[in-house]
């Protein structure tokens, strides 16, 4: 768990989470929904390229500290 889900306890990790990755990508990935299970995190929304997929991910591996299960964001 990182410094920042600790600074924000009213929040789930899921929660927290999205919107560390919100701050991050902006508005590069619409509907973006994080969903954090025991063993990594599923990453799911619609965005208009490839590379905001994979700035997503990224952003994603180093804020979760856990693996990518799937990258289910959609590319429109």
């Amino acid at each position: 768990m990182n410094l920042h889900m600790v600074a924000m306890p009213f929040l789930d990790r899921d929660e927290c989470l999205e919107n560390l990755m919100f701050r991050r990508l902006g508005n590069r990935v619409r509907d973006l929904r994080i969903v954090v299970r025991p063993d990594g995190v599923i990453l799911q929304g619609r965005t208009a390229t490839y590379h905001a997929k994979q700035l997503a991910q990224h952003a994603a591996m180093e804020l979760a500290d856990l693996p990518i299960l799937a990258n289910d964001i959609e590319v429109r």
